[in-house]
Parts: structure tokens; C-alpha cells; sequence
């Protein structure tokens, strides 16, 4: 289960990309998560994924 606040899940998020994945999609696949969803959920906080630094920001 990924975290609902979003600054909890930017940081979720990131650490994992961070540590663990090379991709958000691989990511997404591995905890069974929706992409679209996680995007939605960070670009409503600000955020938005950078995919040469593997990161929202």
C-alpha cells in the first residue's frame, strides 16, 4: 500500500527511485501501483516526474 499524504508519498516515492528502480514504471509494476495515479496525486502537491533524474520534483 502506497501512502495517500502526498509529501509522504513524494518521499516514498523518490526514496524508492532513489534506492531501488531505474524507472518509475518498474517501480510501479514491483508495488503494484497505478503511474497515472501517483502522477495525478503529485502534480496536485506540485510535483512532477523528471525523468533524467528518475524523480518528482
Amino acid at each position: 500500500m502506497i501512502p495517500e499524504d502526498p509529501i509522504i508519498l513524494l518521499s516514498f516515492i523518490n526514496t524508492n527511485l532513489r534506492d531501488n528502480y531505474p524507472e518509475l514504471e518498474e517501480l510501479c509494476r514491483a508495488i503494484n501501483a497505478d503511474k497515472d495515479e501517483i502522477i495525478k496525486k503529485l502534480s496536485l502537491a506540485g510535483y512532477s516526474y523528471d525523468r533524467e533524474s528518475n524523480s518528482f520534483k
